[in-house]
């Protein structure tokens, strides 16, 4: 069994990194542009340039992968011949320093022809600027170049006296052009990897930070969901199952189908219209602010109903369907011909074996919880990875997208494991396959 599970543990890293590959493809070849995006539909081609260039994007497709799956600082660090800090500021922002051999936190700005430094010391909050331009080095061509950190998070490539035209977005002033500045950007981030996929563009804040909230969010509101369907589904489905063609299977069965194929929007909005409008007995939306989800648990009652009533007419059908094939098999009727009792029969040979399809079914599920609610969230305003994705997509964030795609990804290899290991549980010759 232990070879099983390691062989299908090495085919899911390979299967996450070909994903990795086509999810980054794909987000690159969305259509719509990024700079008109973040920036507005009248920028000029020359502020589209400076923008693409600062964000990295005018590089090949190959280096931007490289730098969005394994970071980009240990390529940098090499430029400025000093190691890098990535440092969360007391606003959530996020700042990328050189240290100094003493300790002490520096990064550079280009001040007509001298390069300043603004320098951390170590254990202060009041950084210190002063001339350093003995960073200056010669180069091939006679000019004079110089790397470093900027003060906005890249380690960059000044070249002096070059007459380089550089737009710079400046949050409530707007487009400030300087000449002489960087030639060659390098953006900073540790990479997908080592947990930081970069900065959203939409909001200026570590993906990071923001997608683990919101999946945070989502994990709370599916599990939930999970928790109370999958053993209702499960239970109801044998129920029908043992009593084929009865009252009780049909009433299971149309009931199941009727909540299985009406959309989650519908569902949603006619429980928000019965419950929070006409009855007022709970919440119709779900604005936490700064609390968590379990803060608010009236909130949570209509996601996790609309989320319940779908999924709950599913799984019972299929595990209905498990149930009747499997106590039609010649080995159950070899069990009624050799007098052992009915429930024996049912608990011992049958459940076991109508559980591998739902098994299925519910790990398949679990991946729709957390990438497919995205409707349910929408519905109900509530913040979960879902409605992040749906928000990047709109606006083109391609670091919010591509990282939250492969969370998904990643939770659905995960399930996909879990589910072979409880199949060899299941069925013992699963083990040896």
């Amino acid at each position: 069994m232990a070879k099983f599970i390691l062989r299908r543990f090495f085919l899911l890293l390979l299967t996450m990194l070909l994903v990795s590959v086509a999810v980054f493809l794909i987000t690159e070849a969305s259509p719509g542009n990024v700079a008109k995006n973040v920036l507005g539909a009248f920028i000029t081609p020359e502020q589209e340039a400076s923008f693409l260039a600062q964000m990295g994007l005018d590089k090949p497709a190959y280096v931007r992968y490289i730098h969005w799956l394994l970071g980009s600082d240990w390529i940098a660090d090499g430029k400025v011949e000093m190691p890098l800090r990535r440092v969360t500021n007391e606003d959530g922002f996020v700042d990328w320093w050189a240290v100094k051999p003493n300790g002490d936190l520096v990064r550079w700005k280009l001040e007509g022809e001298d390069l300043i430094a603004i320098t951390l010391p170590k254990g202060k909050d009041e950084p210190l600027r002063q001339k350093d331009n003995g960073r200056w080095q010669a180069g091939k061509d006679g000019g004079q170049y110089a790397w470093g950190v900027d003060t906005a998070n890249h380690v960059v490539r000044w070249e002096k006296g070059t007459d380089l035209e550089v737009w710079t977005f400046v949050m409530g002033t707007g487009w400030m052009k300087t000449t002489g500045g960087p030639v060659e950007y390098i953006p900073l981030k540790k990479g997908f990897i080592r947990g930081d996929p970069g900065v959203s563009l939409r909001t200026g804040r570590p993906v990071a930070d923001t997608i683990f909230t919101r999946l945070r969010n989502s994990v709370v509101l599916a599990g939930i969901a999970f928790a109370l369907v999958m053993p209702t589904a499960l239970f109801l489905g044998m129920i029908a199952g043992l009593k084929e063609g009865s009252l009780k299977d049909r009433v299971l069965s149309i009931g199941g189908m009727m909540f299985s194929v009406i959309p989650e929007f519908a569902t949603g909005i006619f429980l928000i219209l019965i419950m929070a409008v006409w009855l007022q007995i709970v919440p119709g939306a779900t604005v936490f602010g700064e609390k968590a989800p379990w803060e608010r648990l009236d909130m949570l009652i209509l996601p996790v109903l609309t989320l319940t009533l779908v999924e709950l007419g599913y799984i019972l059908r299929i595990t209905r369907a498990s149930m009747v094939e499997v106590m039609k098999s010649p080995y159950i009727r070899t069990a009624y011909l050799k007098g052992l009792p009915y429930w024996r029969i049912v608990f011992k040979h049958a459940v076991r074996n109508a559980l591998m399809a739902p098994i299925t079914v519910i790990m398949l599920h679990v991946n729709w919880l957390m990438g497919g609610i995205v409707i349910v969230e929408v519905v109900f305003g509530y913040p979960g990875l879902g409605k992040y994705l749906l928000e990047s997509a709109l606006f083109k964030d391609i670091n919010g997208l591509e990282a939250g795609a492969m969370i998904l990804v990643l939770l659905a290899v995960g399930t996909q494991l879990v589910a072979d290991i409880i199949y060899t549980f299941l069925n013992p010759r699963i083990r040896y396959a």
